[in-house]
């Protein structure tokens, strides 16, 4: 995880992630998979090597993330929704007809929120 995490911050002028409650997630069905990715020690890792290299590093509000279409904004009907939409891992626009997988299209829109954020000049939360 040192060498990934490293290679995010050469790599990047900038680094966006969700605000994913790790410890939240730990109590449902998701815990293997929470804690098996070590997400709260990869932000951990990102943040402070951020700093160290003069790096942007913002967490942002991730809600809606992956339930809004990256292509059109919209949050479609047919978009996945709550737990049971946790197993919905592809789905399709209903509105523009864009295909997504569920967590490139979060991050895309995690990104998204961030690039939006520098321009305005509004501060991180």
């Amino acid at each position: 995880m040192h060498k990934y995490s490293r290679k995010l911050v050469d790599e990047n002028a900038a680094t966006f992630v969700g605000n994913v409650n790790a410890k939240g997630l730990a109590k449902t069905k998701m815990a293997k998979s929470v804690l098996d990715a070590g997400w709260g020690m990869l932000k951990t890792m990102l943040d402070y090597k951020c700093d160290h290299a003069g790096i942007v590093f913002e967490e942002v509000n991730e809600a809606y993330t992956t339930q809004t279409c990256s292509c059109c904004g919209v949050i479609p009907a047919n978009s996945p929704k709550g737990r049971a939409g946790l197993r919905i891992r592809e789905w399709s626009c209903a509105e523009c007809g864009a295909l997504h997988d569920r967590d490139v299209n979060a991050a895309k829109n995690i990104l998204a929120v961030g690039h939006d954020r520098l321009a305005v000049g509004i501060p991180f939360f």
